[in-house]
Parts: C-alpha cells; sequence; structure tokens
C-alpha cells in the first residue's frame, strides 16, 4: 500500500528554492558532456528499444487473440469455436467404446451396449465428492434441459471412481443430491472393486485415494459415444476453487458448458 508522506508543519524552515532546469537546457548539458555524436546514437538506441518493445507486446497480443478463434479439425459445426477451446474439446478416432455391465443407482444391472441407438454422454465420478463432480453433475442437468425436443435421444452416465463409497445407495444419494435424478436418462454405475478398476483401465482413468474421506483425485474427462457406440470427442471439465478451497465455476462457463454438451450430444446421425 502507498501512503502519501506526512506534512511537517510548526517552525520548520523553509528550504531553498531549488533551481530548475528546462529540458533545453538539460540536453544541452549532455550534448557538452557526450559530444553530439554519441547524443544521436542514444536517442536512435532508445528509439529504437520503444518500437522493439511495442512490436513485441503487440505480437504477443495478437497471438494470445488468435487462439480465441483456432478450431480444431473435425469439431460439429454447430458448436461455436469459443465453446470447444473452452471444453477443450478433441476429436478422437472412431473406434467401438469399450462396453461394460454395472449396477445403476436403483440396483439395476446395465450395460453401456444397451443404450446403442441414442448419444451418451460419459464421465467418471466420484459418489462422495465435493469438489468438480457436483459442478459437472450441474453442467448436465443444465444439457439435459438444453437439449429440449432431442433429449430422449441423449443418455446421461457416469461410473463411480470411489471404492469407498461404492454402494447403490451411494450413488443414489449422490444423484439425488445434486439433482441428477430428474433426468430420465441419468445412469450412476458401480459395483465390485475389480470391475470398475477394469472400466477404468478401459478408459484410460487415473484414481488415486489416500484415505476414504477426501474426494478421491481421478482423471476427470467427459467421452462422447454417437448412437452407434463409437467414441467421438473427449472434453476436459473445469473448475475454480475460493480462498477457503470450495469449488465453483463462474456463471458463464458454467452456462456455456451445458449448451456444449447439448449442441455435441445432438450432433450425431443415426
Amino acid at each position: 500500500m502507498h501512503r502519501r508522506p506526512r506534512e511537517v508543519r510548526g517552525s520548520a524552515q523553509v528550504p531553498e528554492k531549488e533551481a530548475v532546469v528546462t529540458p533545453s537546457e538539460a540536453l544541452g548539458s549532455m550534448t557538452n558532456a557526450w559530444g553530439p555524436g554519441r547524443m544521436v546514437a542514444a536517442i536512435i538506441g532508445i528509439a529504437v528499444l520503444l518500437a522493439a518493445s511495442f512490436a513485441f507486446f503487440a505480437l504477443r497480443y495478437r497471438e494470445e487473440h488468435s487462439l480465441m478463434s483456432i478450431r480444431a479439425t473435425g469439431i460439429p459445426a454447430s458448436v461455436p469455436t469459443s465453446t470447444a477451446n473452452l471444453m477443450l474439446l478433441s476429436p478422437v478416432p472412431s473406434r467401438p467404446a469399450p462396453n461394460f455391465t454395472l449396477i445403476d443407482q436403483y440396483g439395476h444391472r446395465r450395460s453401456l451396449a444397451s443404450f446403442k441407438g441414442r448419444s451418451v454422454v460419459l464421465e467418471f465420478m466420484d459418489s462422495h465428492c465435493t469438489d468438480i463432480c457436483p459442478i459437472v453433475s450441474q453442467e448436465f442437468v443444465d444439457a439435459y434441459h438444453d437439449l429440449g425436443n432431442n433429449a430422449s435421444r441423449v443418455v446421461f452416465v457416469a461410473v463411480n471412481v470411489n471404492l469407498e463409497h461404492a454402494s447403490v445407495a451411494d450413488v443414489q444419494t449422490f444423484s439425488r443430491n445434486h439433482g441428477l435424478d430428474n433426468i430420465p436418462s441419468w445412469y450412476f454405475f458401480t459395483g465390485s472393486s475389480s470391475t470398475l478398476k477394469n472400466v477404468w483401465r478401459d478408459y484410460g482413468v487415473e484414481v488415486a485415494a489416500q484415505n476414504p474421506n477426501p474426494d478421491i483425485v481421478h482423471s476427470s474427462i467427459v467421452y462422447f459415444i454417437d448412437p452407434h457406440g463409437h467414441e467421438r470427442y473427449l472434453a476436459s471439465p473445469m473448475d475454480d476453487h475460493t480462498s477457503n478451497g470450495s469449488a465453483y465455476l463462474p456463471t458463464g462457463p458454467l452456462t456455456t458448458w451445458g449448451e456444449g454438451i447439448a449442441l455435441i450430444a445432438s450432433s450425431f446421425r443415426r
């Protein structure tokens, strides 16, 4: 914090008036000391330095600004470039998504293959998470509403990454607490440790837990699977944290994420 100097009051003596040197006098003094040639060279050097600095910052601004308009090849035309960049959306080779059979939040056993004919938005969530998973949950809820008439064509799926909270009751409670059970096509899958680990491996998801209480550290990836059961796109969810460590995402990016999920999921042809 900058502070103004304190004023001196009372009987302090007034300092003698300082001599004022004009710019022309200062320039004349420098010319006499350095000589005309050195003076001209110094002025030219300063001008070149200022011009170089301006060019550098102008180039940096242009590069940073242009990055926002770069569009990866293969992104659906319906998805704005700014949205694709926010989501770090990336096309992947079209290949069959690894199938799995797990138990959903209602205790029903289902396979990923049973959703063929509809688009699948797949995430990996911690059933005990208080960090990024609730944010992704809200994005799923927003995406469901943004889909409108296309909602029946899209399935939202999560696979549990918390082996300490892996019961049907755990995934059901999480679904209810975050409004996901209001999505008719929402499935939060869980299962045995060995089965879950196999699914994590097949989708390249890393999971680490120091103890049962904190949030699980895990890869946060959204897979977009087309109605033919093929992987098509990947996106990387994000969040920020307040000074006390609480996770959040501003309203603008949160809304954009929901819109982006809906646009991508509805872009597939049957």
